[in-house]
């Protein structure tokens, strides 16, 4: 059984979800959530008749603090963490990461992610691409699906899919809409884990922000392929026209909000996409590929 976690993320309903699952030898979870909201993890995990100790096997989609930044203190409680072979020399070694987004929150880092700690390499199982791995009566298959970032995987239960972020953000019946971070956002890469994930069909997506959705899931993969292409599209002429990045950053904000706006989506909504996906990140991360792909071309 699937349970979905709410992690209530700056008082934020349905805004980050871990998942909890049960299997003939005990309870695992998918994706974390920040260290910020581990104390609500903790208790929502005593909701279902465990304890955070009880938790031996954690799998994560990528190390961004919002999917993976309490990893390090369930792995102190005891668990192994299940991640792609770009993320754990990051969370042995959590210095740098926490140095590059310190860069990007700077004094509200605390408030949102909390604190992050070194795992032992030996609590550090790296997944590789298509490996199937069997937790009691469940097998789980881990599928490299790189995009929104280099580390990313989408994991397999059956008909289910575990998408982390490369199958998007959708709350309530707002749109689907591509999270853009920095710092390795790749638009080819994205389409390509897109194509990986309608071969796979799954029947049912788990979307760490938020929740399950069984909805049309090709028509779900379309819609994000063609607002990612518009997003890196809209930044890209803005870019080379040389605007600032924070002209830039407040028109697109603008722009987004009117999108959700002419969803019919309500205040409440709004604020959940924004606390998912700030707009202002889109944009640094969007920013950021279209100069490496000119790095390149050069």
């Amino acid at each position: 059984m699937i349970h979905v976690l709410d992690l209530n993320f700056l008082g934020n309903k349905e805004t980050i979800a871990s998942f909890l699952i049960t299997t003939s030898e005990g309870v695992l979870l998918i994706e974390t959530g920040p260290h910020s909201t581990f104390p609500v993890l903790e208790k929502a995990v005593q909701q279902h008749g465990y304890e955070i100790s009880d938790i031996k096997h954690v799998l994560i989609t990528h190390i961004h603090l919002d999917h993976a930044g309490a990893a390090w203190a369930l792995a102190q409680k005891g668990a192994t963490i299940y991640l792609h072979p770009f993320g754990a020399n990051h969370l042995e070694n959590p210095e740098k990461l926490m140095a590059s987004a310190k860069m990007i929150y700077k004094e509200d880092m605390e408030r949102l992610w909390g604190d992050m700690q070194k795992i032992p390499r030996e609590q550090l199982r790296i997944v590789e691409d298509e490996e199937e791995l069997t937790f009691g009566d469940i097998k789980i298959k881990a599928w490299h699906t790189p995009g929104h970032a280099n580390h990313h995987i989408a994991w397999q239960y059956g008909a289910t899919l575990f998408t982390g972020d490369v199958a998007g953000v959708r709350i309530g019946e707002g749109p689907v809409i591509p999270p853009c971070p920095p710092p390795d956002i790749s638009v080819q890469k994205w389409q390509k884990s897109i194509q990986t994930i309608k071969k796979i069909n799954p029947k049912t997506i788990y979307l760490t922000h938020f929740g399950a959705f069984s909805g049309n899931i090709n028509q779900h993969l379309e819609e994000l392929e063609s607002r990612l292409v518009k997003y890196a599209d809209w930044v890209k002429t803005r870019w080379e026209q040389e605007e600032s990045q924070e002209k830039m950053t407040a028109d697109f904000e603008e722009y987004t909000h009117q999108e959700l706006l002419d969803f019919g989506l309500d205040a409440v909504t709004i604020k959940q996409y924004s606390a998912a996906n700030p707009a202002w990140m889109c944009i640094a991360g969007l920013v950021r590929y279209w100069t490496k792909e000119a790095k390149k071309n050069n």
